[in-house]
């Protein structure tokens, strides 16, 4: 797989992945209403320049097929850097999410300098859970994120990380 900055080429395959209520029945979000509006929220996202990260495109080599998202979210309330995915179903339970999770996590640490990097994940969301505990994270505690309630977890750096 290859991780990259969104492209606004990649907002009718966005579209779809979000316009199928599984994947995203545990995230809050509501479906774009058309690949235009995918488009611009594409075109406006400005994490990258805002903070100097953000989520990646999930495409597959060698066709660079656009299969999903992950990557690091700043969220200046609570002051804290998060990992998350999306990937459309039929990629789920391959081990995607984990691989580019571990990549997004070493970026962050040894790339950025973050000493924590946070998940959340809906409460009735194991799957989830299991890819964040495979990337090394550890359950913080039961939380509340825009009034759903979530299981919330945290990677610190090692003090002795390899590159």
């Amino acid at each position: 797989m290859l991780l990259r900055e969104f492209s606004t080429e990649d907002a009718t395959a966005f579209y779809k992945m979000n316009s199928d209520p599984e994947v995203i029945r545990y995230t809050g979000d509501v479906p774009f209403a058309s690949p235009n509006e995918a488009r611009n929220f594409i075109a406006n996202y400005s994490h990258y320049k805002e903070y100097g990260y953000g989520r990646w495109a999930i495409c597959l080599k060698p066709s660079l097929q656009f299969i999903g998202f992950c990557g690091l979210k700043y969220h200046p309330k609570p002051e804290i850097t998060e990992v998350g995915y999306r990937l459309f179903r039929e990629h789920w339970g391959m081990g995607i999410a984990t691989e580019a999770s571990l990549a997004a996590i070493h970026h962050g640490f040894n790339e950025l300098g973050l000493k924590a990097i946070y998940a959340h994940v809906d409460a009735k969301n194991p799957a989830s859970a299991r890819v964040l505990i495979k990337c090394g994270m550890q359950f913080v505690g039961h939380d509340t994120h825009e009034g759903a309630p979530i299981d919330l977890y945290k990677i610190e750096k090692p003090t002795h990380e390899t590159t």
